[in-house]
């Protein structure tokens, strides 16, 4: 019910918005019809062979479908709930020698459906939802729920488990509907942040699992909070002006409303910058603010004695500003980024049980409030560049840096306390080669290393991860 309430919410402001929201916008020029896009398939054939559509009547049917193996040198076995299905990046847990499936590789699968129809010129309704899952078990991608496959189950015996947006639902992707017009385009729903459009736009792994530190982890995209990196009831807006464009996104309502935060806004401004035969320059600048952002964790033993079915939540209120470039010329895009996030405990502390994003629920006495007596800051930093030797086929190096500032209440830059000062390093190369039209194969290595205060707990500090996979999108 507090999802239906929420999405019937959401489609009560769009209906407001997206008949006043105009007038106050510069008037630009109509788009430019679109070109024709590929044609609706017509028999299974077609489908695998061809570059075809699943298209009837202005909505598609769309999905992945991304398949890989694996093997890392110190690893943890492959669990079906985690959204990436392995740890390619080194976690405390990462344990020994192992061969693995590697499901979504490069990109997650999913499945979904979106439309857009015009009912008046340049003026269209659009919409999209979409599910990602583990194509080795069918299993929908819950990120929370890999920590309560493990909670109580000390280090070395874990699989892998990390915390998502992706929580079980069935729009863990996306789920908005709106209006795209030449004023913009307006949605309102399930979105992504901006903060997350700006990684998979300016990350040379395009976010991918296997080869980004900035895609495995949802630390950068969710401000500090992975479970903030998509806002289940939100309003998204974004417009093109000449060769600039501006953003911004408003979250309403809280963990009741299935959001990882209770509450959040962005904004983001960039543009396009063409040099002619020197190529073009692509900038942009996002500031992000989550309130009550929650962190889940897993149970310890005792705590999973008392509280069994339930988890742990760190909460706090995270801020960040995130800097962004990219330059292409001819065959060479180059990338890079700059994030700054600063946690601090909430304003307004957590004080009762709740369900967390999940349906999980997480009892008062597991929820900490008081972890940031000193702020904690964090640096994110990346560059890399691809590569395209023809249309078909291309390679990419890059590059992750985290700093982590010493947030301990004595000074410490050593791996006796999370607390401390630590960095984590990473560098990453694969290799992508489009074989059919629909088809791609692809292989690569990403070695991560943790040090001091980003280490303290680790079974070991270091991964290397090389993976190699196919897959299919349509």
């Amino acid at each position: 019910m507090n999802i239906l309430r929420g999405t019937f919410f959401c489609a009560a402001i769009l209906a407001g918005l997206s008949g006043g929201a105009a007038a106050d916008l510069p008037t630009a020029k109509p788009p430019a019809a679109a070109p024709l896009g590929p044609t609706s398939c017509t028999d299974p054939i077609q489908f695998v062979t061809t570059d075809c559509a699943l298209s009837w009547y202005g909505v598609t049917l769309y999905g992945t479908v991304d398949m890989g193996v694996g093997w890392e040198s110190h690893g943890v076995p492959l669990n079906r709930h985690i959204i990436s299905g392995v740890e390619e990046l080194v976690q405390k847990n990462s344990n020994h020698a192992q061969w693995l499936l590697t499901p979504g590789g490069l990109s997650q699968s999913f499945i979904g459906v979106k439309g857009k129809e015009e009912f008046a010129p340049g003026w269209a309704f659009v919409f999209d939802l979409s599910m990602g899952f583990d194509p080795y078990t069918l299993s929908v991608a819950n990120g929370p729920r890999s920590y309560l496959d493990n909670n109580g189950v000390p280090l070395a015996l874990q699989s892998a488990n990390a915390d998502s947006s992706r929580a079980g639902q069935f729009y863990n992707g996306v789920g908005y509907a709106g209006i795209s017009s030449p004023y913009g385009t307006l949605t309102a729903g399930r979105v992504n942040t901006l903060t997350l459009d700006g990684v998979v736009a300016y990350d040379p792994m395009g976010a991918s699992y296997a080869f980004s530190v900035i895609g495995w982890s949802g630390l950068t995209a969710g401000v500090g909070d992975t479970e903030d990196a998509r806002a289940t009831t939100a309003i998204k807006y974004r417009v093109d002006l000449g060769q600039f464009r501006a953003s911004a996104l408003y979250q309403f309502g809280g963990y009741d409303l299935n959001n990882g935060s209770q509450g959040a806004y962005q904004f983001g401004f960039g543009g396009d910058f063409g040099g002619g035969a020197y190529g073009k320059l692509s900038l942009d600048a996002i500031y992000a603010n989550e309130q009550g952002a929650v962190s889940s964790s897993l149970l310890t033993a005792a705590q999973n004695l008392k509280y069994p079915g339930t988890l742990a939540a760190t909460i706090s209120d995270d801020s960040g500003v995130m800097l962004l470039a990219k330059y292409a010329y001819r065959q060479v895009r180059v990338y890079s980024g700059f994030e700054y996030i600063k946690f601090q405990n909430p304003s307004r502390p957590q004080l009762a049980s709740f369900t967390d994003i999940a349906g999980i629920p997480v009892v008062a006495a597991d929820i900490n409030n008081n972890a940031y007596a000193n702020h904690r800051i964090q640096d994110v930093m990346w560059i890399g560049a691809r590569y395209a030797f023809t249309d078909a086929f291309d390679v990419g190096v890059a590059y992750y840096h985290y700093i982590q500032h010493n947030y301990a209440l004595k000074y410490c830059d050593n791996a006796s306390s999370a607390t401390c000062a630590g960095s984590l390093d990473a560098v990453s190369f694969n290799a992508d080669w489009q074989f059919a039209k629909k088809f791609d194969a692809y292989a690569g290595v990403m070695f991560s290393e943790a040090h001091n205060g980003l280490a303290s707990g680790y079974l070991h500090t270091s991964n290397l991860a090389p993976t190699a996979g196919v897959r299919f999108r349509f």
